[in-house]
C-alpha cells in the first residue's frame, strides 16, 4: 500500500532520497555532492513550513520524492516558493506516484496559504500541464533549456 509521508518522519530514508537527487540532477547544482543534497533534505525536515520533503512509501519501501522550498532557480529569487525535487524511482514511474507527490505538495502550499506556487522542469512540462500547472516562460538555466510554471493552489 502506497503512502505519502514526511521526511522528517523516515529519516533513515534521506541518504538513499539524496542519492537520487543527485543522480537526477548533479549537472544542474555544479559543485554539489550527495552529502549536499542530504543537508539539503535534513533542513527539509519538518512538516509545518516551507521548506519541507514528502516522500512516497509503498509497503515500507522510500519510492518517491517531492519537496516544497523558498527558492529552486538561484537567477530567479523573484519567484517564491518552488515544488522541487519530484522524482519517482523508475520501477514505479507511471503508477500515479509522482502525480500523488504533486498534489500532495499543492495541498500544503493551499493550508499554508500560498497565493502561487512555481516550479521548473528541463522535460516533464506535459506532465505538470496534465497536472493543472500552466507555462509562464521557457528559459535557460545552468546551460539547460528550462520551462517555468506555476499553479494557484
Amino acid at each position: 500500500m502506497m503512502q505519502i509521508a514526511y521526511i522528517k518522519d523516515h529519516q533513515e530514508t534521506l541518504p538513499v532520497v539524496a542519492q537520487w537527487l543527485f543522480d537526477q540532477w548533479w549537472d544542474l547544482c555544479p559543485g554539489s555532492t550527495v552529502e549536499t543534497f542530504k543537508k539539503h533534505l535534513q533542513e527539509n525536515c519538518r512538516d509545518n513550513q516551507v521548506p519541507l520533503t514528502l516522500i512516497a512509501l509503498l509497503d515500507g519501501d522510500v519510492v518517491g520524492t517531492a519537496s516544497l522550498i523558498e527558492y529552486d532557480m538561484d537567477t530567479r529569487r523573484d519567484l517564491s516558493p518552488w515544488l522541487a525535487s519530484v522524482y519517482v524511482i523508475p520501477a514505479q514511474r507511471g503508477k500515479g506516484i509522482g502525480t500523488e507527490l504533486v498534489q500532495a505538495i499543492v495541498a500544503k502550499a493551499k493550508e499554508f496559504k500560498i497565493p502561487k506556487l512555481y516550479l521548473f522542469t528541463p522535460d516533464k512540462e506535459h506532465f505538470y500541464q496534465r497536472l493543472g500547472w500552466q507555462t509562464q516562460e521557457h528559459t535557460e538555466y545552468r546551460g539547460h533549456k528550462v520551462v517555468i510554471m506555476c499553479k494557484n493552489p
